[in-house]
């Protein structure tokens, strides 16, 4: 090999990132396991043991000095497999730390109730999980908190809603169910002049597709349920920030409970393992289903950030590695010619979830917002006709043709 290519293959090594299906399989973990396991072991254990009572002297005087060593007396402040996890998760935002918590809405709610207290007020995007949402403006302004909706991708009014005592942003990116886009460097800006914290759930996105702790959002959340896991068989959520703000989450963590067990954690970093394969095809497979039903006859309006005609398709583009595996579209016809359409699939599955391996497929007028009435759905700018279809890894031509006969049921 020439002297210059040497040199060149040199400092590209030198200067080399690793990818996130790098950090995927080895972040957080040392290339020795303990008892030369190549997986990371389950300690399931409730309690942890001293040799004597020295040792409890001296691992509780390094703990008041924050000082413990990953030591923990008891499950609930911590535990080996849980914490291996945790930093794979850090490495994959590129934040300090990362916290994990017993499901999305745990991870959620959590923060909301550390972070704020009576008398303070946070703003929130319109478009985005309804229990978030609910989560907010009920049981929220009952501890005498107050929450104000902004629509999605409307700045000025965001800017607007911001009080002296907001104290945090939540917002979604893509959001649910329409794969609303935000503009992350805006956001930031908006909430560094102000001297107000941001929180974004990126589910939906995940690490593969967008990192927010890179264009300064303080906090990022995770159902881990959904893709980090990516097999439709765990509940987990998670939190990845600052290390100042995780540990204080943690603290707070240890009081309410709301931790994960170590058996599930094990699942969820078998889950990441594979998680840059399984986006990165999920991706692929989405557009390209998005772009056959925005040319049927059948079908009404596509909501996929990856076509020109989403409104934050510019957003999309330049902030995001990729548009994500859920596509959301409205048909033609009636609530009762959706239902036909999703009955007369064969490979996705009816079901609130996504994100795992097999594709899942709801109807949000029937399956999350069956307690409203047509006329308070409208209002929300939920349709009757709007489907909701999360990709899994089957082969993209089974699932067109599949798509291509449900259709022609309608």
């Amino acid at each position: 090999m020439p002297e210059g290519d040497i040199s060149i293959m040199a400092e590209s090594v030198q200067n080399h990132t690793t990818g996130p299906s790098t950090q995927a399989v080895h972040a957080g973990r040392s290339r020795q396991q303990p008892k030369d396991a190549l997986t990371t072991p389950i300690y399931q254990t409730a309690t942890y043991t001293f040799a004597d009572t020295a040792d409890v002297v001296s691992y509780m005087q390094a703990k008041s000095m924050g000082m413990s060593n990953g030591r923990s007396e008891y499950s609930r402040y911590g535990n080996p497999t849980v914490k291996a996890v945790e930093a794979r998760l850090a490495a994959l935002e590129g934040a300090e730390d990362a916290l994990l918590y017993s499901s999305g809405m745990a991870a959620i709610t959590s923060v909301l109730l550390s972070i704020l207290s009576t008398g303070s007020h946070i703003v929130l995007t319109d478009d985005c999980y309804r229990r978030t949402r609910d989560f907010s403006l009920t049981f929220l302004k009952r501890l005498g908190i107050e929450s104000s909706l902004v629509p999605m991708g409307d700045y000025a009014a965001l800017e607007a809603a911001i009080r002296p005592e907001t104290r945090l942003i939540v917002t979604e990116s893509p959001t649910n169910p329409y794969l609303r886009v935000i503009d992350l460097e805006r956001l930031v800006s908006i909430a560094k002049t102000h001297r107000v914290k941001t929180l974004v759930d990126t589910t939906f996105a995940t690490p593969v597709n967008v990192r927010p702790i890179e264009y300064g959002v303080d906090l990022v959340v995770h159902s881990g349920t959904k893709y980090l896991g990516g097999h439709n068989d765990l509940l987990a959520g998670s939190v990845a920030g600052s290390a100042d703000l995780i540990s204080a989450l943690r603290q707070n963590q240890g009081m309410i409970g709301d931790v994960l067990d170590p058996h599930t954690a094990w699942l969820l970093e078998r889950g990441l393992k594979t998680l840059g394969l399984r986006v990165t095809y999920q991706n692929q497979s989405a557009y390209e289903i998005a772009c056959y039903l925005s040319d049927h006859s059948a079908v009404r309006r596509v909501w996929y950030p990856g076509l020109d005609t989403h409104p934050d398709h510019a957003i999309a583009a330049r902030q995001l590695k990729g548009f994500g595996g859920v596509v959301s579209f409205e048909i033609e016809g009636t609530l009762e010619d959706a239902g036909r359409f999703i009955d007369a699939l064969q490979y996705p599955s009816i079901s609130p979830s996504l994100g795992g391996v097999e594709s899942l497929v709801n109807q949000p007028a029937v399956m999350t917002y069956y307690d409203l009435s047509s006329e308070e759905r409208a209002r929300i700018s939920i349709s009757d006709t709007l489907i909701r279809f999360a990709v899994g890894i089957e082969d993209t031509h089974d699932l067109l043709s599949d798509l291509a006969q449900a259709l022609a049921v309608v």
